[in-house]
Formats: structure tokens, C-alpha cells, sequence
């Protein structure tokens, strides 16, 4: 019987205030609480397999007993970005956090990317990627001058109208940057964000591109390549870990699209392992303190799960998380550091299996490394746990 793992991360889903929460001003921010309580979305197959146990305590009286196995993982590293979380669940965890810019980049970054590329910038400081767009949308169309901005992220963002700078050269652009972006400056992504419209209103497209460092040690990737596994990657997975030990990937537009693909990857691929990035939960909703658009968000997912799940064979473990929170009722438009969900699903998951809160993400890695026979990278596996003729 041949043995898959498919893990979809829903980036930003939150579910409890981390234990050191305090240390990055996130006491109290809890996503998927705040969702049920401001937005109350109809989750019943998400329920059914086991995410609201995964808030514990904080779970609403009454719950059916879950068919799927659940608990949470808390974040060892000291970071709560996109790059820090998704390393960790595949088994490389840091110790030293990608630098942040609260005030804007140094000159010693800005001065060689505009000699790079023929051109002032504008703006150069934190700034929400939507606001920024209406405020200097049209200043960027008459003059050409592209927006750099960053977040509470380890981001070097770079905003330009596709009708005025050609998309490949917005890459190049970014391919540029990531060049001069080296240490102490080594942020952990450089980020294309093409937009279209026109007088003051512009919205972004799903060409947006992430140009991450690469990996600073190994991952499980590279591990399961070196084994002869195949992965097969969806959403920004390929730009996270900058193709490393990725067989195939392939770039999605939404939600849905994601879902949709990781679908007929389970239906009719043959790779060992599916990972799977849904990116609409944090870009459009948590991001934007969107309640209302993130439990919408989350009831699309919810209404494909059945048809997810039925597609599972025998040897396959579908795999739910997160990478960090993103509480769209906080009032900062940043990442949230909280708990994650693990919710498991397939062929012989014990149905109602609670792990308990863990103390890393990697215990998500360390769990596929088991389930497809290869050398865990840290962590502590949890399959014997729920899938328990293993």
C-alpha cells in the first residue's frame, strides 16, 4: 500500500493566544475565536472533524465527538512570519528572527535598489498593502516611481500598475532587491505586488510573487527528495522554500483554486507528498481586519472538505494547520503569534485523537516524516497517536 501525506495550510488560522504571546504584544489575539464570535460562519464539516476542539477550553459547549484527530502546536522559533512558520513544520526551526522595519528601510538598502533599477521609490516605511495603494496609486501611475513599503513582517514589498511597469520587470525588480537584501539586511521575503485600476481606485492581481531566502538548513523537503520521495507543491509553497526539494509545483489565484487543485492532486497524482498553501485567509481578510470576508473564507473551505476527504485513499493523511495567526478583529493589521490547528483526516485516523498542545510546528513534520519512512529532522511525531496500526 503506497503511503501519502497531503498538508494544507490555511496561512493565518490562528487558534489561541501563544504562550509568549506577551513578548510580541499579541496577549489576547485569538483568530478563529474572534471569527466564531464576530462573523459566526456555519462550519459543520470543519467541525465534525475536529477544529473547534482544537481551542480547548475556549471550544463551544456541546460539540459532536470529532471524526478526525485534532490538537495544537505552539511556535518555537522567535518569529510569527509566513517563511518562520512553514520552515518549522517542515522541520527547520530558527533561533534568530529575520530583521524588521518599523521605520522604513536604511539608505545602505535603498540607494543600491534604486541604482538598480533607474528610479526613485516612494513611500519606504510600514503600511497597509490596500491603504497604500489609494493613497500613492495614482502619484506611482504619472510618475513610474514604484512603492516599497513593509509590515510588521520580515517583508521588502514592491507595488507597481502592471500597464506601467511590465510584470517581468516588477520581478526583476525584486530579483534585484533580494540580491541586495543580504545580511544584516537578509529579510525573509522580497514580495511583487502588481496592481491594476485606474484614478485612485486599484486593486491588487494574483500575480503577486514572493522571492524568499532559501532555506538556512535543511528541511523536510530536501530530505524526502534525497529518499526519492516527490513532492508536489500548491499556492506559495515554491516561493517559500525557493523550489528546494520540490518536484512539481504549481502557483494558485485563490482559495478555491487551491483547494480545487489539492483535490485533483489526491484524485489522480501520485506524489508522496501534497503541501498545500491557502493564502486568502491572511492576504484578503486578516490582513484587511476583514471578519466578516474571513468566516466567508473559511465556510468555502468548509463546504469542499467532504469532497476532499472522500477523495483520500488507503495510506493517505490529509493534514490541516496554520502557519502563525492573523485576528482579523485586532487592530493591527499584522500577524498574530497564537496556537495553530493540526486536524487529521484518512483511512484509519482515530476518529476523536486529541495530541494535546505541542510545544513546536515541527511535530507536524515529524508526524509525515514517519507516516512516509523517512528520518524525522526534529520534532516529536504524533502518528502513533492517530493513526494507531502504525
Amino acid at each position: 500500500m503506497k503511503r501519502r501525506a497531503i498538508v494544507v495550510v490555511c496561512d493565518g488560522l490562528g487558534v489561541g493566544t501563544a504562550p509568549d504571546a506577551a513578548l510580541f504584544g499579541d496577549e489576547g489575539k485569538k483568530t478563529l475565536q474572534h471569527i466564531l464570535r464576530d462573523g459566526k460562519p456555519k462550519l459543520p464539516n470543519l467541525t465534525r472533524l475536529g477544529l473547534l476542539h482544537t481551542m480547548y477550553g475556549e471550544a463551544p459547549a456541546g460539540l459532536p465527538a470529532p471524526d478526525g484527530a485534532f490538537g495544537r502546536l505552539a511556535e518555537a522559533a522567535v518569529g510569527k512570519d509566513t517563511t518562520t512558520g512553514h520552515w518549522e513544520l517542515m522541520g527547520l526551526t530558527l533561533d534568530v528572527p529575520f530583521p524588521l522595519y518599523p521605520d522604513g528601510f536604511p539608505p545602505e538598502v535603498v540607494e543600491p535598489f534604486e541604482k538598480a533599477i533607474e528610479r526613485k521609490v516612494l513611500w519606504n516605511k510600514p503600511a497597509s498593502g490596500t491603504t497604500i495603494l489609494e493613497e500613492l496609486g495614482d502619484e506611482h501611475v504619472k510618475t513610474g516611481r514604484p512603492i516599497l513599503y513593509t509590515s510588521g513582517d520580515s517583508v521588502f514589498q514592491v507595488a507597481a500598475h502592471e500597464d506601467v511597469v511590465p510584470i517581468d520587470t516588477l520581478y526583476a525588480w525584486c530579483r534585484a532587491a533580494r540580491e541586495i537584501l543580504r545580511p544584516p539586511h537578509e529579510v525573509g521575503r522580497v514580495i511583487a505586488r502588481p496592481f491594476v485600476g485606474a484614478n485612485g481606485k486599484y486593486q491588487r492581481t494574483h500575480r503577486r510573487r514572493d522571492f524568499s531566502v532559501p532555506p538556512s538548513g535543511e528541511t523536510l523537503l530536501d530530505r524526502m527528495t534525497r529518499h526519492g520521495l516527490k513532492v508536489h507543491a500548491l499556492g506559495k509553497i515554491e516561493d517559500i522554500f525557493s523550489g528546494r526539494g520540490i518536484a512539481t509545483a504549481v502557483h494558485t489565484v485563490s482559495n478555491r483554486d487551491g483547494i480545487e487543485k489539492t483535490i485533483l492532486a489526491i484524485r489522480d497524482r501520485q506524489d508522496d507528498f501534497v503541501f498545500t498553501n491557502l493564502v486568502d485567509f491572511d492576504t484578503k481578510y486578516g490582513h484587511r481586519n476583514d471578519v466578516m470576508g474571513y468566516a466567508k473564507c473559511l465556510e468555502e473551505l468548509d463546504a469542499f472538505v467532504p469532497e476532499m476527504v472522500s477523495a483520500l485513499k488507503p495510506g493517505d493523511l490529509l493534514v490541516f494547520t496554520a502557519d502563525h495567526g492573523c485576528d482579523p478583529s485586532d487592530e493591527s493589521t499584522d500577524h498574530t503569534r497564537e496556537y495553530v490547528p493540526m486536524v487529521a483526516a484518512g483511512p484509519g485516523v482515530r476518529a476523536g485523537a486529541d495530541i494535546g498542545s505541542r510545544k513546536t510546528f515541527a511535530d507536524i513534520g515529524a508526524t509525515v516524516a514517519e507516516h512516509l519512512a523517512v528520518p524525522s529532522l526534529g520534532g516529536t511525531s504524533f502518528l502513533p497517536a492517530i493513526l494507531p496500526a502504525c
